[in-house]
């Protein structure tokens, strides 16, 4: 069990590190992981190119000191194919040569080496004679090959020269034999190297900085690409999110106003069957009746009969006649209620004049009309549209409110067509309007299809219904 619990939290510890570099940005991320493997490269790169130009400085330099050693120490010595020791002769003028001039300021130790490891010659007295094992230096430079170390001393025999303290160039220099070209002693010796461990300084620091120089300037110039491109995507990013914000906005409209048209047409099939009931209603309460009693005042005996006066036969008529031109005055006004031949060439204002005055007409009550700007051009539906508005509120307002201090208002400002239809009845609660209501359900489906805002509004001071009209919305539409 604690295996496992340790497991998860490494688990955890992993999926929340992943998470955070997950949510950082593409710019920072390449920052990151781009400036880490830019200075894993450049160290990487930077000590093969320090590494080959020592190596370069170091054998260039070893080859220079060898050769002048070799031109000065060859003439000395004897034929070393034969030769397995140096007699006094040539060990004193070795010791003179190496030990004044040039050489003796400039070498620090020298050994002359047999391919069996005896030391030939040493300017240590002490090492002249003895035997050690071939080192790998030695070997390779038996077999002919000049090896040159700077400042790594490792061999058994050079305990001086690693407590000198001194920087020091160890070379390894193959001694040919003139006329075969064999190698058959390796000359070892030691070059104090102050001025080469500057030089070679020097090149490790221009080695280092041209190497830092271009990797900073590459990686630099990525990142500038990088981080262009990471601005581009972001802002790419910031507007698909703000384009399906509003897509995702679109899309609730859309549901909603499926769900408002879906309603509207159901209130619209309840609103015609409304209507109807109501024609029906207007026609058998008024003109019906009327048509009637003329229909039976024409079976009256006063015209069926010979023997009626004259006179009464002339009113029984007179009073026929008024029965059906009143049946016919409420047919034309009952026609006049469905269509609207004037809409066309009216304009705002005298189509809230003509409803105003149609319900006058038919109330009695006293309506009060005030408008302000008119515009100059109102669509055909849109003039349908605030013309039933103002007829439906004020007939709503006559039923409800008794007509009491009825009035109309108009406003338009900056495309918005507003009216207002209000009266001073004791008012109700909005609340309590149902979607049986379908006069207000009406109203509101009316305005709200053509774009506009439908507003109630009611208190114990009165009842204002409000509508509104985007015109240039409506022109784009």
């Amino acid at each position: 069990m604690p295996v496992l619990q340790t497991n998860s939290r490494h688990m955890l510890s992993l999926a929340s590190l992943i998470a955070r570099w997950n949510a950082q940005s593409l710019a920072r991320q390449f920052l990151l992981a781009g400036g880490f493997v830019a200075i894993c490269a450049m160290l990487v790169v930077g000590s093969i190119v320090a590494g080959l130009i020592e190596n370069a400085v170091t054998r260039n330099s070893a080859a220079t000191t060898a050769l002048y050693v070799d031109s000065v120490i060859a003439p000395l010595l004897p034929d070393m194919q034969t030769t397995r020791a140096l007699d006094d002769t040539v060990a004193r003028a070795l010791d003179e040569t190496l030990g004044q001039g040039a050489l003796g300021t400039r070498l620090f130790s020298f050994r002359l080496w047999s391919s069996d490891g005896t030391i030939l010659y040493s300017n240590t007295k002490d090492l002249s004679g003895r035997q050690f094992p071939l080192s790998d230096s030695l070997k390779t430079a038996f077999s002919g090959q000049m090896v040159a170390k700077f400042n790594q001393i490792d061999d058994v025999e050079s305990v001086a020269e690693r407590d000198s303290g001194k920087p020091l160039l160890e070379i390894y220099n193959p001694v040919l034999q003139p006329w075969s070209g064999k190698v058959v002693a390796v000359s070892e010796f030691y070059e104090v190297a102050n001025d080469f461990e500057g030089s070679l300084n020097q090149a490790r620091l221009l080695s280092w900085l041209v190497v830092a120089l271009f990797t900073l300037t590459f990686f630099a110039l990525l990142s500038i690409i990088v981080l262009r491109g990471s601005r581009t995507i972001d802002n790419q990013r910031k507007a698909l999110n703000g384009r399906i914000v509003e897509l995702s906005a679109l899309l609730e409209q859309n549901k909603a106003l499926r769900a408002r048209v879906q309603r509207a047409t159901q209130r619209a099939a309840a609103l015609n069957e409304s209507y109807l009931r109501r024609i029906g209603a207007d026609l058998h309460d008024g003109p019906a009746q009327l048509v009637a009693y003329a229909s039976l005042r024409l079976d009256s005996r006063t015209l069926t009969s010979p023997a009626a006066p004259s006179g009464e036969r002339e009113a029984s008529l007179r009073t026929i006649k008024t029965s059906l031109d009143d049946a016919m005055t409420e047919i034309r006004s009952i026609c006049s209620g469905l269509m609207l031949p004037h809409i066309e060439t009216d304009n705002l204002a005298d189509l809230l004049e003509r409803a105003i005055r149609a319900h006058e007409r038919r109330t009695g009550v006293t309506v009060t009309l005030s408008t302000g700007k008119i515009p100059a051009d109102l669509s055909t539906s849109a003039k349908i549209c605030v013309y039933r508005f103002v007829q439906e509120a004020l007939n709503n307002g006559y039923r409800h409110a008794g007509g009491m201090g009825q009035k109309v208002a108009q406003s338009f400002e900056e495309g918005l067509v507003v009216v207002e239809v209000a009266d001073e009845g004791q008012g109700f609660d909005p609340k309590d309007v149902g979607p049986q209501k379908l006069g207000l359900a009406g109203l509101r489906d009316r305005v709200e299809s053509l774009g506009g805002t439908f507003q109630l509004l009611s208190s114990n001071r009165g009842t204002t219904v409000r509508m509104s009209l985007n015109i240039e919305e409506m022109e784009q539409a």
